[in-house]
């Protein structure tokens, strides 16, 4: 056999083969991360209005506090409100002018305890964790939500490798949420229009709210929905599928003017599903 047809064998990463490496993977792409932003010839957005633009693009509240089959102690979800409210204080009224990008960790910083973050529920190989800023991937996921409502660019995200709750009072489809990690894995937004955009974020009493604004409206409106669910047996457990679509609708008119695929979902599930949800 000629060596260019032998079969290529996939390894792991190291960090996965030793884990006690992972640590210092995760330094070094922090590092890379900074030097890649310094070096970047991206037009980063960081100028915040107090005043809020005069057009309403999108509204989405979600309820801060949820009941979770394995989510353990709800203390958890009580710190993850302080992280959400210094995480949306830094989000609040941020400019996305033409041609910027918005970076999720650029704009929040590190979230670190000087900073007044404290352990709160975060998710590791789909199992929750305590973790320093914990609960800020809700906010990401509000505003990600936001985004796919508008004509923005999503240049990076990145989306849980598995199902960790059911579907009980969830809010948005499965599949639109993101993963966030500290200066290593991020949302980032391009605005590729000639209108000014907005971010509004806040925490009252119950809910994390958003706003997406602009300084003029936009010419389409946007649905997104989930298409094709189902859960799947697989040979080392359940697996959910869907596909993210959004459609844009004219504005002035209401009727169709497009549709696309905006995401694949195929993720593990970690709780025990309905049986009669399950195709083998």
């Amino acid at each position: 056999m000629a060596t260019d047809q032998l079969p290529q064998i996939r390894r792991r990463p190291l960090s996965q083969r030793y884990p006690w490496l992972h640590p210092v993977a995760v330094s070094v792409h922090r590092a890379r991360r900074r030097l890649q932003w310094a070096l970047s010839d991206a037009d980063w957005a960081t100028t915040r209005a107090p005043a809020p633009l005069g057009f309403d693009v999108v509204e989405h509240a979600s309820p801060l506090l949820r009941q979770l089959e394995g989510a353990g102690d709800m203390q958890l979800q009580h710190n993850k409100v302080v992280n959400l409210r210094l995480a949306a204080a830094r989000i609040d009224g941020l400019l996305i002018r033409p041609g910027q990008t918005f970076s999720f960790n650029r704009t929040v910083g590190s979230r670190v305890r000087r900073k007044g973050y404290i352990d709160g529920m975060g998710l590791a190989d789909g199992r929750v964790v305590a973790d320093v800023g914990g609960g800020i991937c809700q906010l990401a996921n509000l505003l990600h939500w936001m985004v796919l409502h508008a004509p923005l660019t999503v240049t990076e995200r990145s989306e849980h490798s598995f199902d960790p709750f059911p579907d009980h009072e969830r809010v948005l489809p499965w599949g639109v949420g993101c993963t966030i990690v500290d200066n290593y894995v991020d949302l980032a937004v391009r605005n590729d229009t000639e209108l000014t955009f907005q971010l509004r974020a806040r925490v009252d009493d119950h809910h994390l709210r958003g706003e997406l604004r602009s300084d003029r409206p936009t010419p389409c409106m946007y649905v997104v929905e989930a298409r094709d669910e189902e859960f799947v047996r697989g040979h080392d457990g359940v697996y959910r599928r869907n596909e993210i679509w959004r459609r844009a609708l004219a504005r002035d008119t209401g009727e169709p003017v497009g549709e696309e695929l905006v995401r694949r979902n195929h993720a593990r599930v970690v709780y025990e599903p309905d049986p009669s949800l399950i195709r083998d």
